[in-house]
């Protein structure tokens, strides 16, 4: 058999192709494989209401666990609401709902040994033939992008007791901070549940799990909640893009479709992918041509887009992450969400207009003058950011 579509890897991106292809095209044979027992993985997923129009909010809505209608940021210096509206999807509810949509177009606990622009092999050395394969098995390793990293760990925790919280708390960065900006995530998605994450941005990973786990505990004690169980716990480590060389990222594919964090297609900044991968998959849904040939021409065309216009955003993470000492980053932020809302809002969608820029490069710096200086133009020589 000769599908019409398969899609490798069944994590957001990929899932959500095949679910709107399934609502607007249900005539085409599409196939998802996914190695472990349940697409979707371990993740929450959340995004502003800004990040979506009004169709792809409803076409998503049954996604959906949790909707607020604004949240809160915590600094040494500053606290703030914001009447941003915000959401999260869970993994558990994207399997639920995508998985009974796809049927038997989706094949789960098969594991991929080779992937190419029109065919897939299994471990078990069955190779299925496609007009077109979309590869979105996460993040891939090139050396054509410099990046720095978000890092997490999360716990969905059981209290004994209502937390009193009516919103999420996007950052609380009253907390010690490190070898690079550090913050506490914390989700009420219950009036006594909430999923609280302990994040850094760092160059590399040099925290263990238990490390993390002992800061969330520190966190919860300091609150005052007491806690009955602990329901889930998920941990993640996101690419965040200092510059890179997208000619030749790309050149790396050969040919091969790729979606989601694979094809560079997230938020250089927070790291949040959901908006690409829905604004992705509505573009696939709308292509007449879905040829191997035709989808990474499509595809490539709309992460060139997505890269052009989040050059701003690379010069702000160098910034963060390479001006000042690490643990005086928080400054960055804390500046930042003293900026008007909208040109927050605006931020989080990818956004933001050539005064939103100004803007945020106007003033005095909160990091050494000369510091920022050399990290806007560290990369530069190398021609990296210029190559597009």
């Amino acid at each position: 058999m000769t599908y019409d579509l398969i899609l490798a890897g069944g994590g957001l991106a990929n899932g959500l192709i095949g679910w709107r292809l399934k609502q607007l095209r249900p005539e085409l044979n599409v196939l998802c494989i996914e190695e472990q027992a349940s697409i979707g993985g371990n993740h929450t997923w959340s995004f502003h209401d800004g990040d979506l129009n009004p169709a792809q909010h409803q076409w998503i809505e049954p996604l959906v666990v949790r909707r607020w209608p604004c949240y809160h940021v915590h600094f040494p210096a500053r606290s703030r609401r914001l009447s941003s509206g915000y959401a999260s999807i869970t993994s558990e509810r994207f399997a639920e709902v995508i998985q009974a949509a796809l049927g038997d177009n989706l094949r789960t606990g098969q594991r991929l040994t080779q992937v190419t622009p029109q065919s897939v092999t299994l471990a078990t050395g069955e190779t299925l033939q496609a007009q077109a394969v979309i590869d979105g098995r996460g993040v891939r390793e090139s050396q054509q992008m410099v990046l720095g990293r978000q890092a997490f760990l999360g716990q969905l925790l059981q209290l004994h007791a209502p937390h009193g919280l009516e919103a999420p708390i996007i950052m609380d960065a009253r907390v010690a901070q490190g070898q690079g900006y550090r913050f506490v995530y914390v989700l009420p998605f219950s009036a006594d549940t909430l999923l609280i994450e302990d994040t850094h941005y760092v160059d590399r990973q040099a925290l263990s799990a238990d490390q993390l786990r002992a800061h969330i505990a520190d966190y919860v004690s300091e609150q005052g909640w007491s806690v009955a169980a602990c329901l889930r716990e998920e941990a993640g480590v996101l690419p965040i893009t200092l510059a890179g060389d997208f000619t030749q990222f790309w050149g790396e594919t050969k040919g091969q479709p790729l979606s989601g964090l694979r094809a560079g297609l997230f938020h250089c900044t927070t790291g949040y992918s959901l908006p690409h991968a829905v604004r992705l998959a509505d573009r696939i849904a709308q292509q007449r041509d879905l040829s191997a040939h035709a989808l990474d021409k499509s595809i490539r065309a709309f992460a060139h887009q997505a890269w052009r216009r989040q050059r701003f955003y690379r010069l702000l993470n160098r910034m963060l992450f390479l001006a000042g000492q690490p643990e005086d980053r928080w400054r960055v932020m804390q500046r930042f969400y003293g900026l008007p809302e909208g040109l927050i809002s605006r931020f989080y969608a990818g956004n933001s207009s050539v005064a939103d820029k100004l803007r945020v490069v106007s003033g005095s710096p909160p990091v050494p003058v000369i510091e920022a200086m050399h990290a806007m133009f560290r990369y530069l020589p190398r021609h990296y950011e210029n190559r597009e």
